[in-house]
């Protein structure tokens, strides 16, 4: 690989949010003509039953002259999920490897809800 194609796929400035089983990772990255764009990439654990595991990736690309409206869409729909069902999280209800003690127990002991919770702890 030459030092060029090496340079065009660089990361630029990174950052990463670790969510229980899923990790996102935001990459900016140069274009050929060194001009930048942003990279989303989901990456979620799955592990066997022989304790063997694996991962699966998906990425989209933004780039620029999308930001406004991707963030407009966005903003507009987070903020639609949070009006209609509201910010209690219930989906790690449905998990197969859920423990409905241990959620109950932190839950108590914090009314407010998750603020005060690690990912880690879920």
């Amino acid at each position: 690989m030459e030092e060029k194609d090496f340079l065009d796929n660089e990361e630029i400035f990174s950052k990463v949010l670790r969510a229980g089983r899923r990790t996102y990772f935001f990459d900016v990255r140069a274009t050929r003509a060194n001009d930048y764009y942003l990279t989303i990439t989901e990456s979620k654990k799955f592990t066997h039953d022989d304790g063997s595991f694996h991962y699966k990736k998906h990425k989209i690309y933004l780039y620029k002259e999308d930001f406004e409206l991707f963030k407009g869409i966005l903003d507009e729909m987070t903020s639609y999920v949070f009006d209609e069902r509201g910010e209690e999280v219930i989906s790690e209800r449905h998990q197969k490897d859920f423990k409905r003690d241990y959620y109950e127990t932190r839950i108590n002991e914090n009314p407010n809800g998750y603020k005060h919770l690690d990912f880690e702890d879920i």
